[in-house]
């Protein structure tokens, strides 16, 4: 018999999973003791991500040199926040054509116990920019901290540059990895943390609930192969290459990401077959792709948008133009400082929820298919980097046509 330790976390994961389902629905309302360890897991993953996302951003913008931030750094960012718009924009869509979180309701909770924001798009846009960075960390305001960490980077960059001193982005990087170890540790309660956020919810809410997480990995397989085709489609018309051959040369990396469900894992060969199959030239695909993990999230931002509107379904909230304006919004800028770590999808959920007046406990429904969703979230966020990668190097000249035809 297998030891416990000699299990993955992901099937871990699945196996407290199941356990949660059976034990909700055998046990019911009696498990509902079980929601304060449930709690207690969810604090501290949350009690981690502002530092967290701020050191990925800083460091990540940071360790480029100042020419590179010019003219190739502002091509990279715009076709990286372009792709995540689209990508949050369809996840937005998909929700509300196929709604998968209607039809349910959840005992002991009412709609009016939910804030839903009332700030115009102006107000909402003004709010982008912190009054007080210290302010913005106390409450947890990401978008806030990304737009400090972004304008902290490029400073870094330039005085690293100019000063010959990188004294400070090493420290940046030490500190990083130090959270980085801290949540990986906390990512080790998983298990137990998802089993006692699951069992009180299938014991509150009932089976029904599985329904909504089939409905809504459903949904996003569907929303995940549209941006595919619109997003490969676009690549292949702006580099002047056919779309048949360009999903041929990247048929291996994708299979890679969709079964590892790890950008990291998949980075070696993606970066292995940017260059000898789609013929881009090392310096752009080791600039790009790399800065992608952090900086391009087009998977999570899907996820995070679909999420929202999938839990304003669950609760009866009506999200008004503003509001799906400002979820499409904190799903993209929350990608910006994605880091690769198990659960990293849970991770920035627990950030954008609560700013948008949901629950964090709602993050138990779509812990138990994390992995599975994980799948679509890699697949888009490794293609995306690479088409980016893709076009950068087709603009400057550096994408060897001979290589990527052969």
């Amino acid at each position: 018999m297998k030891k416990i330790s000699n299990i993955s976390m992901t099937n871990q994961v699945m196996i407290a999973t199941i356990l949660g389902v059976v034990v909700g629905i055998i046990f019911q309302e009696k498990v509902e003791s079980l929601k304060v360890i449930g709690d207690l897991f969810l604090r501290l993953i949350q009690m981690s991500v502002v530092v967290l996302i701020m050191g990925a951003v800083i460091e990540a913008v940071g360790s480029l040199a100042a020419k590179e931030l010019g003219k190739i750094g502002l091509k990279v960012f715009i076709w990286f926040m372009g792709s995540t718009i689209l990508a949050a924009v369809i996840g937005v869509l998909f929700g509300l054509l196929i709604q998968p979180g209607k039809g349910l309701q959840v005992s002991g909770f009412e709609v009016g116990d939910i804030k839903a924001s009332t700030e115009s798009l102006q107000e909402i846009i003004v709010d982008f920019v912190p009054k007080n960075i210290i302010e913005a960390m106390a409450q947890a305001n990401m978008i806030q901290v990304i737009i400090f960490s972004l304008l902290f980077g490029l400073a870094l960059s330039l005085i690293k540059d100019q000063d010959k001193n990188s004294i400070l982005l090493e420290v940046v990087s030490a500190f990083n990895n130090v959270i980085l170890k801290m949540v990986t540790l906390i990512m080790k309660l998983a298990p137990i943390g998802i089993f006692c956020l699951i069992a009180p919810v299938i014991g509150t809410i009932g089976i029904g609930v599985l329904i909504t997480l089939m409905k809504f990995l459903l949904t996003l397989g569907l929303s995940t192969l549209l941006f595919l085709i619109v997003w490969l489609l676009i690549t292949a018309l702006y580099c002047k290459v056919s779309m048949n051959k360009l999903i041929q040369n990247m048929w291996r990396m994708s299979i890679v990401a969709f079964t590892t469900t790890s950008s990291a894992i998949t980075l070696p060969i993606q970066i292995e077959d940017g260059r000898d199959k789609l013929g881009i030239s090392d310096r752009i695909s080791k600039l790009v792709m790399p800065l992608g993990m952090t900086l391009n999230s087009n998977g999570l931002a899907m996820f995070l948008s679909l999420a929202i509107v999938t839990f304003a379904q669950f609760y009866n909230i009506q999200m008004g133009i503003g509001e799906l304006v400002k979820a499409v919004l904190l799903s993209t800028l929350a990608c910006l400082g994605t880091v690769v770590v198990p659960g990293g999808g849970l991770v920035a959920l627990a950030t954008v929820m609560p700013m948008l007046g949901l629950p964090t406990e709602s993050i138990a429904l779509l812990a138990g298919i994390d992995w599975f969703s994980g799948m679509f979230r890699t697949l888009l966020n490794v293609d995306a980097d690479t088409t980016v990668a893709l076009i950068v190097a087709a603009d400057e000249k550096e994408l060897d046509y001979d290589v990527f035809n052969a």
